[in-house]
């Protein structure tokens, strides 16, 4: 029986690559940020039921098949409303669902029912095994692909943690583990503890990284290098601060504006502002019709396994952050782009850089060739429907 290849891809949301060297699942390059679907968050882009189910629809359609929550995302609703759509479009299986512990108060802080809310918050067994099981509810599953600690709580510690999410695994009510926003000499020190002790590591860090605040290259890529782990950058459209300035009186003229739920102003600053005309070159160069795909493609371009959450509302949105995968960087644009922004890699660092090259003081000694570090799989330069 002879094996033929599938059709060629809708687009290159469906050329899958391995999530990490810790984890063999095969997953779309583009995450589905899920933190807009849902009906309960107003201040942060609430979406119909028909709305969502829109854009699940879509990104389901052009390929992906990796999408990312949390128990607390629209109060509950974005979990209920992904579930559902997995359930009535029976492709829960083709999925490969993130969500996250619910953390400060999140699970239960707008229930007036309960009337102590102390225990449904921080990273203690009990709360994590509670998150779950209403994560698993909403989500009409009976496992979660990629489950996330959310946040670093400094109270409970880090064997507690790690034993309390290998009971996860080994109930096969979680697959692969991941943490979120959390220092990454903790995330080290977790994972070490892990195969000591014979218990699964994380396989994922999820974390903010963009062009304009680039904090995240300090130290969590070096130790997501060492540890083996992918990398799940949210805020890569920097809170939609990158756009251009005709976008940015479009909206003054509609009254649009922009989010200021987590920001205290929705226009752009002059350094802001400086970094969106770097992309709006670098777009002009390689051909983007939207300098919010270079953006996604710079943090694609910078290390491995690099799998960008990227939300929004409306199917064209979703659609212009797609051409992020048909865009190829130089090495001369990516610096390019890093000179529009400060950025302190900070001590040690800026004593002995990044591991890239050698430093001074060993040159001094003789010469060397240094062994490069992995590169990126360069995203297509067209998608598969323009090749037709």
């Amino acid at each position: 029986m002879a094996y033929t290849p599938p059709p060629p891809p809708p687009s290159n949301l469906g050329r899958y690559r391995v999530l990490s060297p810790n984890a063999g699942v095969h997953v779309s390059p583009i995450q589905l940020g899920g933190m807009n679907i849902g009906d309960q968050w107003d201040k942060m882009g609430a979406m119909s039921k028909d709305m969502s189910f829109e854009l699940l629809d879509a990104f389901f359609d052009n390929g992906g098949n990796f999408i990312d929550t949390a128990c607390n995302y629209q109060n509950g609703s974005s979990e209920e409303f992904i579930g559902e759509w997995m359930d009535k479009r029976g492709n829960r299986d083709q999925i490969v669902i993130a969500t996250k512990a619910c953390y400060s108060g999140n699970l239960k802080i707008h229930d007036a029912s309960v009337k102590q809310k102390v225990l449904f918050t921080g990273n203690s067994t009990k709360n994590m095994f509670v998150s779950v099981e209403h994560s698993l509810k909403r989500l009409k599953t009976s496992y979660i692909d990629l489950y996330y600690i959310h946040f670093w709580d400094w109270d409970t510690s880090i064997e507690e943690v790690m034993r309390s999410l290998n009971v996860l695994v080994q109930q096969q009510k979680v697959l692969y583990l991941g943490v979120s926003d959390t220092p990454a000499w903790v995330v080290a020190k977790a994972n070490a503890y892990a195969r000591q002790h014979g218990l699964t590591p994380f396989s994922v860090y999820q974390g903010l990284w963009n062009v304009m605040d680039r904090s995240f290259e300090r130290e969590i890529i070096p130790m997501a290098r060492a540890e083996g782990l992918a990398l799940a950058p949210w805020g890569v459209l920097a809170g939609g601060k990158i756009r251009t300035d005709e976008e940015e009186e479009r909206r003054r003229q509609t009254g649009e504006n922009g989010r200021t739920f987590w920001i205290p102003d929705w226009e752009r600053n002059e350094k802001e502002k400086k970094v969106c005309k770097a992309l709006e070159k670098v777009a002009a160069e390689v051909g983007a019709k939207h300098i919010t795909a270079v953006a996604i493609a710079y943090v694609m371009h910078k290390t491995t396994h690099v799998f960008p959450i990227i939300g929004g509302r409306k199917v064209e949105q979703l659609m212009a952050n797609l051409e992020a995968l048909e865009i190829r960087l130089s090495k001369e644009q990516i610096e390019y782009l890093e000179s529009a922004t400060e950025f302190d890699p900070g001590f040690p660092n800026s004593m002995i850089g990044d591991g890239t090259k050698y430093w001074p003081y060993m040159l001094a000694n003789g010469h060397f060739e240094k062994q490069p570090y992995a590169e990126p799989i360069r995203p297509q330069p067209k998608s598969i429907s323009d090749q037709k």
